[in-house]
């Protein structure tokens, strides 16, 4: 906290500085165009900027006298003198081409000379790590959303992307984020970023803009640059000789240091890796420019059109380093529609290899400070940026006149929304949320109001009411919550409730409109349900950033049901298979619980958010839950213990492997409701880290242990083999095995209600899916390995639809 507070203060008085603004242009000296992303550097010092898109840079200079000096590869330098008293616009610098002086590269017959030159950059790069201990730095970054509709907020943290038209032409800026921040940088890899100040187009909420120029850059003096969940080998990686293939384009020069203009592609074209060309010094074998894109190989499903990145360096206390970074994307989505996004952000202000206590860092490596959004334009005034174009001024222009527009109750109507907006924390349910059937209650008509983030985004709150048209029963569910802490880590919660209950719900993978639709067009509805009245309340909260701790008392009160509908659109004469009964009766229980989680977090302003980032991580939980007679005055005497783990392992490229493990043992007499059900699918259905071959709710148990193990192969696998037809189709292998032990203790089986299978001897099975990059299904195939009867393979389809 006295970093921070340290930060605060500097940030503080950079604002009330005598700050002017310094504008100009970079040109070519004889056509006269803009030189885009040109660099601009104070000549003693470690400031400096970029030209945008238009060759236009503003630089934000205290009073006094400087030496500006812009450069582009090409080039000679242009110096312009100036004295800052005041603002000043109008300043022009005119860079002269240096290429028509240099002369030819002499191919000798046998060699290419780009290898020699790579691999002495790949040297340059080793010793480059050697020096480098830490940095720090300052960024500005500034994201461009296109899009061929305008994007308008329905609300606090949310916002509402417009299908529009497929032609990429009509693309127009519909959104705009800009930030300031600091990074700091420690060997071997500890990376910290504070977001100073934000800001962002009206259509977008604070919580958003989390745009930062250390954290989301990529580094081309890696040896590995990650895209797209892929590593692939940068261009100077340690195997990027045996990757790609190089050859010179031509000589350049910035001022008198002759440079290379190396064309990179991978040697196999169907790899992933980058095309496009790199900029090398002669003699001194430094890396000066890349300008690449992400060739097709790179692009599981082709849903990128482009993606281009351009990210130059220079040199600080003799260390090169970046200087900027700019990421071009283009956006097919199915053909349907295509967006665009565009990353500029400038690097400036450096502080090599400054003594930094490693105390400094911790899980946040991105913390945005409380004032980021309250800064006004006087902070942006004195802070350095990268200057507007004339169509980013408009789109701010039109962006906040529609933002302004009183908006009706059906501005932000979807078809496929659940929730109507009314206000900004408050909605209803939609039409898509508004009903729901199944054989107990048979039609049932739905209606929910919701209060989302208000006091500060601290309350929320539901009340869902339904009527079920066979079973005749009205249905209540409420609840309410309010967050505690800077970063809302506690919560304090209550829910009141008379419901319809799915029976082991918990291992159920399956959305509700997915059972609406089978019920009623298959007459297959695989679930059973109970009916729950009571309340239950709760508190959790973070004690150290990696543990959070739980506690709540429930007391609710269970009935059966039955079906009471035969209805369906086809199969008349099919009927329901009967609804399982539930033992009837009163729980009263307390349960404990806590969560390790080490995975980093976002500190966005408002709330903690843990991102993975590709990373390896894994997630453990535990729980007790005691219910009693005596001191609770509950129907049931048990202690029940449960645990789960969830690791998630980055392989090799971009294949990964998820590990999942459960586990339950309980003292006592569970009733039937409470026992725990093994993830099974329907026949025809699957889903990950399920059982394949097992039906929903099969195998039952209060002593239970499941493994779900799956390796995600990606594409990977078939570039292996090498096979060139199948090689370009993109498919999508995963590989998985499953185990379970399950088994009921004595007093748990005397007040059994309906009869169970269990597994006392470890049960497995193995299996594997198949998929396509672009589309949302695999079929999966699955073996039983042992308890082996009529049914030991089966062949299901999986698709996150599956879950609406």
């Amino acid at each position: 906290m006295k970093n921070l507070a340290l930060i605060i203060l500097i940030s503080s008085i950079q604002v009330f500085a005598q700050s002017f603004s310094v504008k100009g242009k970079v040109i070519d000296s004889q056509s006269g165009s803009s030189l885009s992303f040109a660099n601009i550097r104070v000549e003693g010092t470690t400031l400096g900027t970029a030209s945008n898109v238009n060759g236009e840079i503003e630089l934000k200079l205290n009073a006094g006298n400087y030496k500006l000096i812009a450069s582009f590869i090409g080039y000679f330098s242009d110096t312009i003198s100036v004295n800052v008293n005041s603002d000043l616009s109008g300043l022009i610098f005119k860079l002269k081409s240096t290429e028509i002086n240099l002369p030819e590269v002499v191919v000798k017959p046998g060699e290419n000379p780009a290898l020699e030159i790579i691999r002495k950059a790949i040297e340059k790069r080793k010793q480059r790590e050697l020096k480098l201990f830490s940095y720090e730095l300052e960024a500005f970054s500034k994201g461009t959303i296109r899009t061929t509709e305008d994007i308008t907020s329905t609300g606090s943290g949310s916002i509402n992307l417009g299908i529009g038209e497929s032609d990429t032409a009509k693309l127009k800026v519909t959104g705009i984020l800009e930030s300031h921040s600091k990074g700091y940088f420690l060997k071997p890899d500890n990376y910290k970023e504070i977001i100073l100040a934000r800001k962002q187009s009206a259509n977008f909420p604070p919580s958003v803009n989390t745009l930062t120029g250390g954290r989301l850059i990529q580094n081309f003096y890696s040896n590995d640059i990650n895209f797209l969940g892929r590593d692939l080998p940068g261009p100077i990686s340690n195997n990027a000789l045996d990757y790609y293939y190089f050859y010179i384009e031509k000589t350049s020069a910035i001022n008198n240091q002759k440079v290379f203009q190396i064309h990179i592609e991978p040697d196999n074209l169907s790899n992933p890796g980058f095309v496009g060309k790199v900029f090398i010094t002669d003699s001194t074998y430094d890396l000066l420019k890349v300008d690449l894109m992400l060739n097709r190989a790179a692009n599981i499903g082709g849903i990128f059109d482009t993606v281009n990145i351009v990210q130059q360096f220079d040199y600080y206390d003799g260390i090169v380093m970046p200087v900027d970074y700019r990421l071009f994307v283009t956006a097919n989505f199915l053909g349907l529609a295509r967006f665009g996004f565009e990353l500029n952000t400038i690097l400036f202000n450096y502080k090599v290899n400054k003594k930094i206590d490693e105390s400094f860092f911790n899980k946040a490596i991105v913390t945005v400070l409380p004032d980021a959004d309250k800064k006004d334009s006087t902070y942006w005034y004195t802070t350095q940026t990268i200057p507007n174009t004339a169509e980013e001024e408009e789109a701010y222009k039109r962006i906040d006149s529609l933002e302004s527009l009183p908006k009706g109750f059906w501005d932000d109507f979807s078809i496929l929304n659940s929730r109507l907006k009314l206000s900004k924390t408050f909605s209803v349910s939609a039409p898509l949320a508004m009903y729901h059937f199944n054989r107990v209650e048979g039609h049932s008509i739905d209606f929910g109001f919701f209060i989302n983030d208000e006091f500060d985004r601290r309350f929320n709150s539901s009340l869902n009411l339904s009527y079920g048209f066979s079973d005749k029963k009205f249905k209540q569910d409420f609840s309410a919550n309010y967050l505690l802490g800077d970063y809302r880590t506690v919560r304090l919660g209550i829910n009141a409730f008379n419901k319809t209950k799915i029976l082991f719900a918990e291992s159920d993978n399956y959305g509700e409109l997915f059972g609406t639709l089978s019920t009623l067009f298959y007459k297959e509805d695989f679930r059973d349900y109970y009916y729950t009245k009571g309340f239950s309340v709760f508190a959790e909260g973070e004690i150290f950033p990696v543990l959070k701790t739980r506690i709540s008392f429930t007391n609710r009160t269970d009935k059966s049901a039955i079906n009471n509908s035969d209805f369906s659109f086809f199969y008349k004469d099919k009927s329901y298979k009967p609804n399982l009964p539930v033992y009837e009766g009163k729980t009263n229980a307390i349960k404990i619980g806590f969560e390790l989680d080490f995975r980093n977090y976002i500190e966005d302003g408002f709330f903690r958010r843990r991102t993975s980032l590709g990373r390896t991580y894994t997630l453990f939980s535990m729980d007790v839950t005691f219910s009693n007679k005596d001191l609770l005055k509950s129907d049931f005497d048990y202690l029940k213990y449960e645990f789960s783990s969830r690791t998630f392992i980055r392989s090799f490229n971009s294949t990964t492997a998820t590990i999942k493990i459960y586990g339950t043992y309980s003292n006592g007499s569970v009733p039937y409701q409470d026992l725990y059900a093994v993830p099974g699918n329907i026949s025809t259905f699957s889903s990950p880290l399920t059982f394949r071959t097992l039906g929903i709710n099969q195998i039952l148990g209060d002593r239970v242990v499941t493994l779900n193990a799956e390796y995600n192969f990606r594409d990977e696998l078939f570039r292996l083999l090498n096979i060139p037809v199948i090689k370009k189709l993109e498919i999508l292998l995963t590989v998985f095995f499953n185990a379970a032990y399950g088994d009921i203790s004595s007093k748990s089986n005397e007040i059994l209600v309906n009869p169970i299978q269990t597994f006392r001897h470890p049960f497995y099975e193995i299996g594997f899916s198949l998929g396509q990059g672009l589309l949302p299904l695999s079929i999966e195939f699955g073996w039983k390995l042992n308890y082996r009867d009529g049914n030991n393979f089966r062949i299901s389809l999986s698709s996150v639809l599956f879950n609406l």
